[in-house]
């Protein structure tokens, strides 16, 4: 409130008020993220390499495996040029411009069950994933003309 009483400044003019509508909502938009088990073990990870080795987790997807697409998970000495960088918990991403795409809005976990032990991607930009859990599929149009489409290592079927 302005010394007037009014919720307008002296000259009455509104400065700076928005009289739209405004509607709160949760970015869900961020490339990738990583929850705090699979960040905790990425770091134990890296520190087992060698000095300047890993820097950063490059996460990437490549043409192959059963359903068309894989992902790439590895260690590098940091981003090249055209990488997206994103920080979670400490530990930074990098993902190739080619990849971007396909990982956005994925969060990879890190699993340790009796069923299961390992990396855990999940990702919403997938329509299909072969029984193997190591290749998938994204929506028609999407995958580029070069993607492999045979069996690939680790694919039981």
């Amino acid at each position: 409130m302005s010394q007037t009483g009014s919720k307008y400044p002296i000259c009455g003019h509104r400065v700076g008020w928005y009289d739209g509508r405004v509607e709160i909502v949760e970015r869900t938009d961020e490339l990738i993220v990583l929850t705090q088990s699979a960040a905790a073990k990425i770091k134990g990870l890296m520190a087992e390499e060698p000095d300047g080795e890993a820097t950063v987790l490059r996460v990437a997807v490549q043409g192959g495996g059963c359903s068309g697409f894989e992902y790439a998970l590895g260690f590098d000495r940091g981003a090249q040029e055209g990488d997206h960088e994103v920080e979670t918990h400490g530990v930074t991403v990098v993902v190739d411009p080619f990849s971007a795409p396909y990982l956005r809005g994925a969060e990879i976990d890190f699993l340790e069950t009796i069923q299961e032990s390992g990396f855990k991607i999940n990702n919403p930009n997938v329509t299909a994933a072969c029984g193997c859990g190591h290749s998938f599929q994204v929506a028609e149009g999407e995958a580029p003309e070069d993607a492999g489409h045979g069996c690939g290592a680790g694919c039981s079927h």
